[in-house]
């Protein structure tokens, strides 16, 4: 019993340490953005193309990543997606142009697109009986891998004599010793079985798959469309101060909701009333961001679309292990991370148009709160409870 303890508790530190590499080279930029700004004189239309390059590689690489797990199993394709957005991270910092920068977050991005669907297969592999606790595990070292890098940013520039390029190559170091850490300690140790699916391109025709994969991009654009436009909206109200406080509590209000499924994720998987719950909290928090202009409220409803977006995608993540047969789970994840990341960027562009046409940011939330309506339809009348064969 003792060794099984042992066995699960290694696996889900390994997990964690996975989590963290999703988001520790992406959340590396922001800090250093406006060095990179001047330093390559980059224009506001660059400056976009280089936030959007990251979720479009999300959605175009998650299909190839399912037909890497195919070939060679979803630990291995774990830890080259690790060593190749390691790779693609540390070479941004040798970028000397626009185009060399944009060509390594592409590869960054695209080792980052491998991992993702390679995770709940390894969930399933790892955790077979706590599936929903672990992937709360993983995803909140993701949450804690967005944070790191903003929460260090000072110290790590300050030893690096403000260089943008070596800290850079410094958030690219901890993702190569997660892979070597996974490589040395898996369960099983590194000669261990390695499972390879026989089918990877997912099943567009299963409703299914199209189901959750329209409820997780209503929690991907409703976090990606508010990071992106809410500046602008309190840019237009005068509400400028609040800009730095808002999008931090956006972020950090994803921490509670993490750290809440660690302790219920197993009571709450396969359940559709956290999902409806979390649907509601972010309606909330939009309306309390747009319908005041109080300092406290507008941070508070911003916290709480972060809680919401961080409840959904925990367990929505969760499902293709839960619902699906093992062989099937690197497909599905696959196909659900490309509805997830691909309708996210639409309603991106969607709320942008609106902005553009009325000349007033608060419309650009009018696609992403319309979004939200499909996800609580589809959340009504798809069954969570069995696994289907």
């Amino acid at each position: 019993m003792t060794s099984e303890r042992s066995s699960s508790f290694k696996a889900l530190l390994l997990l964690w340490l996975a989590g963290n590499g999703l988001r520790l080279t992406i959340l590396a930029i922001p800090p250093v953005l406006a060095l990179i700004i001047v330093d390559l004189k980059l224009s506001g239309t660059e400056v976009g193309i280089l936030n959007a390059i990251p979720v479009f590689l999300f959605a175009l690489v998650a299909v190839p990543g399912s037909l890497l797990i195919a070939r060679v199993g979803a630990v291995p394709a774990l830890i080259i997606g690790l060593l190749i957005a390691a790779a693609g991270s540390a070479l941004r910092g040798f970028a000397s142009d626009p185009w060399l920068l944009y060509i390594t977050t592409i590869i960054m991005a695209a080792g980052i697109a491998v991992m993702q669907p390679s995770l709940p297969p390894t969930v399933r592999q790892w955790v077979p009986n706590r599936i929903g606790f672990a992937t709360a595990v993983y995803t909140n070292g993701l949450l804690c891998g967005e944070i790191f890098p903003v929460a260090f940013a000072g110290l790590i520039l300050s030893l690096l004599a403000g260089s943008w390029r070596a800290s850079l190559v410094f958030w690219s170091i901890p993702l190569v010793v997660i892979a070597l850490v996974i490589f040395w300690f898996q369960p099983g140790g590194k000669g261990a079985p390695v499972s390879r699916p026989r089918e990877w391109m997912p099943d567009w025709r299963d409703p299914l798959l199209w189901k959750v994969g329209i409820i997780m991009s209503a929690a991907n654009q409703l976090y990606f469309c508010t990071n992106a436009f809410l500046p602008g909206y309190l840019l237009q109200t005068g509400r400028t101060d609040l800009i730095g406080p808002a999008l931090t509590a956006l972020n950090v209000g994803q921490l509670p909701a993490s750290f809440i499924l660690l302790a219920m994720a197993s009571r709450w998987e396969r359940k559709k009333w956290p999902l409806l719950a979390a649907v509601a909290i972010g309606l909330t928090g939009i309306a309390g961001t747009l319908a005041f202009t109080g300092a406290w409220s507008v941070v508070a409803s911003a916290a709480l679309i972060g809680f919401s977006c961080a409840i959904t995608l925990t367990l929505v993540l969760a499902l293709p292990a839960l619902l699906i047969a093992p062989d099937d789970v690197p497909r599905m994840s696959a196909g659900v991370f490309t509805l997830g990341y691909g309708f996210a960027m639409i309603m991106s562009i969607l709320g942008g148009i609106a902005w553009d046409i009325s000349g007033k940011a608060i419309f650009a939330f009018l696609p992403v709160t319309l979004w939200l309506l499909p996800a609580i339809v589809l959340i009504l009348i798809t069954s969570f409870s069995r696994r289907r064969a």
